[in-house]
């Protein structure tokens, strides 16, 4: 006899020899969000990297001031010029991701004037195919009036 967990988190006994319950680690679920584009997401990275330096040199900093250490005021200069960047890197991250947006516009729900506009602007360029199309249509037919028999 073989015990195996069911899907229910029971154990549960089978013969020797049969499959035992295959249950998967995880289950794969939809995203909720969008991922977010290439560039946005590489200034994001780059910006958690640096701000996670920036806290390793401000503890360090706190702690060889503690410890009465020598490299308390190396590790302060270094941590205060490293905020300067941590802050500038979050920046880019902000004007990275306006500039995607407003280069590859945002997806966004339209409000119902825009939606109806859009309506009455694709009804009016139908109309005016249509009109187009019996135009020719009427040009076709005058230039085979004068033909004594069809080509």
């Amino acid at each position: 006899m073989v015990d195996h967990l069911a899907a229910d988190g029971r154990y549960e006994s089978g013969v020797a020899g049969r499959q035992p319950y295959y249950r998967p680690l995880w289950v794969e679920e939809p995203a909720k969000r969008r991922r977010m584009p290439d560039p946005v997401r590489t200034a994001a990275v780059r910006a958690v990297l640096i701000i996670s330096v920036t806290l390793i040199q401000a503890m360090t900093a706190f702690l060889c001031t503690l410890a009465g250490s020598w490299l308390a005021f190396p590790m302060v200069l270094s941590s205060v010029a490293s905020t300067v960047v941590a802050t500038w890197s979050v920046l880019d991250v902000w004007v990275t991701r306006q500039v995607w947006n407003q280069r590859n516009g945002v997806v966004s729900a339209p409000s119902s004037t825009a939606r109806a506009l859009r309506r009455e602007r694709r009804q009016a360029r139908r109309k005016a195919r249509a009109a187009e199309r019996s135009r020719q249509r009427i040009r076709r037919q005058r230039g085979r009036a004068g033909q004594l028999s069809h080509p």
